[in-house]
């Protein structure tokens, strides 16, 4: 399995994007600014978007992709969320305001869009990779995401905060490899982080020392022009840890 790195920042802006991540050649996770990188051919062959949660700048790719190549796809485009993060979709993006409801286009009976609900303790298995969500604590419903494959697993954090579930979660996959998890703000943006339900440095490393397995880590949703200092405190924080920030265009393979 190889993960492309389509976009990973916490904005936009010189060369940023937002979050989406892709699985080979025909899945995603997250639909962030970072979707519209991909040329005609590739945005053809998405067949599976998996969401942790339905903030803007994880979802607001889906509605162009799906404008730009629904017509020449033979199957519908599935998006797998949680079903809270569905209905936010239905509600408040395909809703024939905001945007047109794909899963009515051209019809109810052939549309290009379907949804299907993905439960906590559920887990979807596509072409010998396995996708399950785990906890995360969030402003909205949210969810990260685990990916098994024979070679090892990966998870990605979504936008979170501290949970023990989570940590739990972890500690529970002997075969993790990777570990991509986010951190948005520097320690003295603390206040603004908790509020917001995302991690700053010192919140990570704390995080870190309970974990009980080794993977590598790597951080996403670093703010726009605050990336250095974030890194800076980080590898300060946990020094033992040998952090990387996840690079745009970057591959992770298993």
């Amino acid at each position: 399995m190889k993960l492309t790195v389509l976009g990973c920042s916490g904005g936009i802006g010189s060369g940023r994007h937002t979050t989406s991540l892709l699985v080979d050649d025909d899945a995603l996770i997250d639909a962030g600014s970072g979707l519209t990188t991909l040329d005609f051919e590739q945005m053809v062959k998405i067949d599976h978007v998996f969401l942790t949660h339905a903030h803007l700048d994880h979802v607001l790719g889906l509605p162009l992709l799906l404008d730009s190549v629904g017509d020449l796809r033979g199957t519908p485009l599935t998006v797998h969320a949680l079903p809270a993060v569905l209905e936010v979709l239905s509600t408040h993006l395909f809703n024939w305001q905001l945007w047109p409801d794909f899963r009515k286009i051209p019809s109810e009976k052939a549309p290009w869009l379907r949804f299907s609900p993905l439960d906590f303790g559920a887990a979807l298995t596509l072409k010998g990779r396995t996708f399950r969500p785990l906890p995360a604590n969030h402003v909205v419903p949210a969810c990260s995401l685990h990916l098994a494959t024979a070679a090892g697993s990966l998870v990605f954090s979504g936008d979170t905060a501290h949970s023990d579930a989570f940590v739990a979660a972890l500690n529970a996959i002997p075969d993790l490899r990777h570990l991509i998890i986010e951190t948005s703000f520097e320690n003295a943006l603390a206040e603004i982080a908790r509020d917001s339900k995302h991690h700053w440095p010192d919140s990570l490393a704390a995080e870190l020392q309970l974990l009980s397995v080794r993977p590598e880590v790597w951080i996403t949703h670093l703010k726009p022009g605050n990336e250095s200092a974030i890194m800076n405190e980080l590898r300060a924080a946990a020094p033992d840890w040998g952090l990387e920030a996840l690079r745009q265009g970057q591959v992770i393979e298993l």
